[in-house]
């Protein structure tokens, strides 16, 4: 996990097998819920798989981008615009941004 003051990148919200490794959605959530409560906004960047926004109150918004890939310029401009749109709305919002390990995309 990398953290700022306003930004949080971690590893892919897992559920099932893969939170035995990954971080698990559930204390993903409890953790933002507890420390940044209605002030979060989650990012998914990972085009390979999703989860159930509910974790998140639906403050989730979905980029696909491939691993290993350089997203396209249009993606990266809707990422940009929005984050700058969630973050000006209030002093104490804050982002956490993931991909799939957390350091590919």
């Amino acid at each position: 996990v990398f953290s700022t003051d306003r930004i949080i990148a971690m590893s892919f919200p897992s559920s099932g097998k893969q939170s035995f490794y990954r971080n698990p959605i559930e204390e993903v959530a409890r953790f933002l819920d507890t420390k940044h409560a209605d002030h979060y906004k989650v990012y998914n960047l990972c085009s390979e798989k999703g989860y159930d926004p509910k974790y998140f109150h639906y403050r989730v918004e979905r980029i696909f981008i491939d691993d290993h890939n350089v997203p396209a310029l249009q993606d990266m401009l809707r990422f940009t615009d929005s984050v700058r749109e969630w973050m000006s709305q209030d002093e104490k919002n804050i982002i956490a941004i993931h991909c799939k390990g957390g350091k590919g995309r």
